[in-house]
């Protein structure tokens, strides 16, 4: 090998040891250039793509924050011949803002009446260590599909709030079947935390907003029945 072309390959191999790639999340999400049944605005005019853009990046944000924080989580399963409500209640463990700097809008088109957008996040050094621990221990994943109400008024913020709900509704089935695979009796309540895995799926279904998410969830404690 001439000793040119050998320095050069030396030279490449350091560059690659010495300059690893960062880590980018990536994922799609859209908005909806007309209003939908059931929402109530003051003004019916299509938002300027501003807007547009803004609602998209919004949405983004939480998914990212749902990705790299994710929640804690106090799971009550119910139980109707006890009287028990069924209840999960979600406490984020970090927010990643619509204009954070390692937020970016790569690639926008509209297409079949929405406006779609692949949205990066390049996390720093502290989001890349809480990534990992999702991918550690005695976390597991699964699947599930949520629902939550269509209506209501369509601000930035309401936009991310309406398909929130449905998220989470999500992630009560998937720790409702995660349950349902583990424990041979029922429990009264679990403890743990769950996060996205990648971001989710949104359609309407009767009325609804439907939610389809991939979770990883790590389940701390199991309170039985026997407890009470």
């Amino acid at each position: 090998m001439p000793r040119t072309l050998a320095a050069v390959l030396i030279l490449s191999a350091a560059l690659v040891t010495i300059l690893p790639a960062q880590e980018v999340l990536r994922g799609q999400v859209w908005v909806e250039l007309e209003p939908m049944p059931g929402q109530f605005i003051d003004n019916p005019d299509p938002p300027d793509m501003q807007t547009l853009r803004r609602r998209a990046l919004e949405e983004a944000s939480l998914f990212f924050s749902d990705m790299i924080y994710g929640w804690s989580f106090h799971y009550d399963i119910g139980e109707r011949v006890r009287d028990i409500n069924e209840e999960l209640e979600l406490e984020p463990l970090g927010t990643i803002p619509w204009g954070d700097p390692g937020l970016f809008a790569t690639d926008a088109e509209l297409r079949d009446n929405r406006f779609y957008v692949w949205a990066d996040f390049r996390p720093n050094d502290t989001q890349r260590r809480r990534l990992s621990t999702w991918k550690t221990g005695t976390t597991r994943s699964a699947q599930a599909i949520g629902h939550g109400p269509l209506g209501g008024p369509v601000e930035l913020s309401d936009w991310v709030t309406i398909k929130q709900a449905a998220l989470e509704d999500a992630a009560r089935a998937a720790i409702r079947t995660m349950l349902r695979g583990s424990e041979r009796n029922r429990p009264k309540a679990a403890k743990g935390f769950i996060s996205l895995a990648d971001f989710p799926t949104f359609w309407m279904d009767s009325g609804q907003w439907a939610a389809s998410g991939r979770f990883r969830v790590n389940i701390t404690e199991v309170v039985p029945f026997a407890a009470y």
